[in-house]
């Protein structure tokens, strides 16, 4: 019988034997991360071992890809992840509030979505406060977790799994970040392919200065080669026909259409 849900339709043999026994394992995996085989609901999605919906596949998929298929360590990854969920009070993010006058649309913002349906998130590095906005490393983080929260309660598992991240460089130096700005990146960068594997259907990184290249050479140890190869990357001059190719100019932020 062929799944009505697009992605699980799509999933090799393998793949769906490894879902069903993560699957089977969920009762496991809650005790060990919360003490209780109690169901808890991630991303809106109830993880009961015996229900019928077909998005706790496409979740449980992401970890197995995210560790190449292999059991042991997926099922590991998703007892960290639900552990951490737990000490990080990621379930409340999305009523936490935040100092505006730093942490505002200026830096970053969730606008409607691209070409495929995915929801997509904008992150801005020019023309910031670095001393406001990353003085306080721990306050950023969980503002740009909330940010990515909100982009993953807007995908259904149904007709989109995945987002879209547009990062603009537009005024940003490369030399001039500080030490704050530097940790808060890598910790970042760690945070979100731990805890929030195989959500990005492409990145693209805009207005990338002429000497940006040396950013990725910096990045790059810290990513995945899957992470990777979902790059884009522009100059000042591609970045109409680089936007445009992913997302409708309708429903582009104000600051893309002049």
């Amino acid at each position: 019988m062929v799944s009505e849900n697009k992605f699980i339709a799509k999933f090799t043999v393998t793949e769906a034997v490894a879902v069903q026994q993560l699957k089977d394992a969920l009762p496991d995996i809650l005790t060990e991360a919360f003490g209780s085989n109690d169901v808890y609901t991630l991303w809106g999605v109830p993880l009961d071992k015996s229900s019928d919906d077909e998005r706790i596949k496409v979740i449980l998929i992401k970890f197995l890809r995210a560790r190449n298929m292999d059991l042991p360590a997926a099922k590991e990854m998703l007892i960290k992840m639900l552990k951490w969920r737990k000490e990080f009070s990621a379930d409340s993010l999305l009523e936490e509030e935040f100092d505006l006058t730093i942490f505002n649309d200026s830096i970053g913002l969730l606008y409607k979505s691209d070409k495929e349906g995915h929801p997509v998130t904008y992150n801005f590095y020019g023309g910031i406060d670095q001393e406001k906005v990353f003085g306080n490393i721990n306050k950023f983080i969980r503002w740009r977790v909330q940010l990515m929260e909100k982009g993953v309660r807007q995908i259904d598992f149904v007709n989109t799994d995945a987002m879209l991240q547009v990062h603009d460089y537009n005024g940003a130096s490369i030399f001039g970040r500080t030490a704050n700005t530097k940790e808060a990146t890598n910790i970042l960068i760690e945070l979100m392919q731990d805890n929030y594997p195989e959500f990005l259907s492409s990145k693209l990184f805009v207005n990338v200065p002429r000497l940006g290249s040396l950013i990725f050479k910096l990045l790059r140890p810290l990513l995945s080669e899957a992470t990777l190869k979902k790059f884009v990357v522009c100059s000042n001059a591609e970045l109409n026909t680089t936007l445009l190719a992913f997302i409708d100019k309708e429903n582009l932020p104000s600051i893309y259409q002049k």
